[in-house]
């Protein structure tokens, strides 16, 4: 198999859903601060199951259940061997989807506060870019020493956290894909959700040849369009996009409000994006939906 890089630059790859909504979707209890990252431990089972779904259903790349599985995360819940339990979530994800790139998810220290901040990036104002750094260092660290083909680096919702993994993977030396979590306002221009202009954060990326693609999810359909456009100019990186449903999750009322739609997948393509699939709520009918636009298209 070649490395995702390659297959980028060859033509757009398919990446799955949302990995949480599914194992949700199948009757699992997903609300406690570890999010699905518990059933590492509890049900280790279910989650090789979800990726089967994904891959079934036309995915190429398989994202880990280490979004919300960090070290400080697993032994303020009482778990012991963390980092056995992200070695684990690499495991499953290649007995799941057996022929997928594995992407080792890491979310944002926003997420292991599991208080809606990875939204706004308000523990931005108070962590510093070492301090990030060193909390980010050991869930990588373990996540390439398990294996994975890429590391995901995901729903990051302001410069100093980009920054300052930036700065891990190149000492890593390990491959990464780069996604913001942004909102494109009325005058067209995209925004991290700390308001930065987006060109700026990922215009970070140049130069750096351990990063394979940048570019946003955890957003609206209707924002990719712009925000693949601002990523692929200020880049110059193949672009990556997997937004939510078109739904909205309301942190206070923990629910989710609006209507769902996978959005325009081929309108996604044509403005250049590489690397496609769906976060929150996309489920494996609506990955199936977009690996066939990827198709018509090759």
């Amino acid at each position: 198999m070649s490395t995702l890089a390659a297959a980028l630059a060859a033509g757009p790859v398919v990446l799955d859903g949302g990995l949480s909504t599914e194992l949700e979707a199948r009757g699992h209890d997903v609300t406690s601060a570890l999010w699905s990252a518990r059933l590492l431990r509890d049900d280790p089972g279910a989650i090789r199951d979800a990726h089967a779904a994904f891959a079934a259903a036309g995915a190429q790349v398989a994202t880990t259940a280490s979004y919300q599985a960090t070290v400080p995360g697993f032994e303020a819940a009482g778990f012991d061997d963390a980092r056995g339990l992200i070695a684990r979530s690499v495991q499953l994800a290649r007995e799941g989807a057996p022929g997928s790139w594995v992407a080792g998810s890491v979310g944002p220290y926003g997420a292991y506060l599991a208080d809606g901040s990875e939204y706004t990036g308000a523990y931005l104002d108070h962590v510093s870019i070492d301090e990030l750094r060193a909390f980010h260092r050991p869930r990588l660290a373990t996540l390439v020493e398990a294996g994975v083909d890429v590391l995901a680096l995901e729903t990051l919702p302001g410069a100093a956290e980009v920054e300052a993994l930036l700065a891990e993977v190149t000492a890593l030396d390990a491959p990464a894909w780069v996604s913001v979590s942004a909102v494109t306002g009325p005058d067209g221009v995209t925004r991290t959700r700390r308001g930065e202009p987006l060109s700026d954060v990922l215009g970070m990326t140049r130069g750096i040849d351990q990063v394979v693609a940048v570019g946003v999810n955890c957003t609206d359909p209707a924002a990719v369009v712009p925000a693949v456009v601002w990523a692929r100019v200020s880049s110059g990186k193949p672009v990556v996009v997997y937004p939510n449903s078109g739904e909205t999750w309301d942190a206070d009322a923990r629910a989710w409000t609006g209507t769902p739609g996978v959005g325009d997948v081929s309108a996604w393509l044509s403005a250049g994006a590489r690397l496609v699939g769906g976060c929150c709520r996309v489920r494996p009918d609506d990955v199936a939906a977009i690996a066939a636009t990827v198709a018509g298209k090759v």
